[in-house]
């Protein structure tokens, strides 16, 4: 049974119809199979296509509002895809669909910011759907590289890390001047060095005994004789 997935924003309107995979088991009001879709804008002519121009446009156009949302904006273009989009100006944008059919001039569409944000939306919604039980070949997200981003950084801070280099080498190389130049150790003479005449050791004169006390008389104990009168 035939089914279509709407999504609608302000200024644009996405129909894609499809049917369900039944070689899988898919039944009942999803889309494993997309038949076609149409894209509606305002003012415009319509766009429809077939299974590998809706995703053509879900990989060229989602990338693009990535990197404009990184302010890093570039031309998104490939040989092998039918369309491609790039900054027309200052919150302009250029949708290009080349055509499949031979002597058939590419289709040129000039999007603003809020047009281009709608479209972003309808095709997330797309994306995201769990209707939608098909594998879309979409490209991973990559993180920008440095040099992309450099148009994000300041100048004073993209100049700070070379002019410090540039002063820690002009430092390094006045200190260098202002150390003092190392001198050459002088050679040593042959000449033998002359010693002084080594004097006798003298001996300490004697110590002079000490004069020895006088020694007193033996004390005479025995009896004194008596005289009788």
């Amino acid at each position: 049974m035939k089914q279509t997935l709407r999504y609608e924003q302000i200024s644009c309107k996405l129909e894609v119809d499809g049917l369900p995979d039944v070689s899988i088991g898919q039944a009942g009001a999803v889309v494993g199979i997309i038949t076609g879709w149409r894209l509606q804008w305002p003012g415009r002519p319509e766009l429809e296509g077939q299974k590998e121009h809706l995703i053509a446009l879900m990989q060229t156009v989602l990338p693009y509002a990535r990197r404009l949302i990184s302010d890093a904006g570039r031309r998104i273009d490939s040989t092998t895809r039918p369309v491609a989009i790039a900054p027309a100006g200052p919150q302009r944008h250029q949708l290009e669909l080349r055509s499949s059919q031979p002597d058939t001039p590419p289709l040129q569409v000039d999007l603003d910011d809020a047009e281009l944000s709608d479209l972003v939306r309808v095709l997330d919604q797309l994306r995201l759907d769990p209707r939608l039980q098909l594998k879309l070949e979409l490209p991973a997200d990559q993180p920008l590289r440095p040099r992309e981003l450099q148009g994000r950084i300041p100048k004073r801070q993209r100049l700070a890390a070379p002019a410090a280099a540039v002063a820690a080498l002009a430092l390094s190389g006045a200190a260098a001047w202002l150390l003092p130049i190392p001198q050459k150790p002088q050679p040593r003479s042959n000449a033998k060095a002359q010693t002084a005449p080594t004097k006798p050791l003298q001996t300490p004169a004697p110590l002079e005994r000490e004069a020895q006390a006088p020694q007193q008389a033996p004390l005479n104990l025995a009896p004194t004789p008596t005289t009788t009168t």
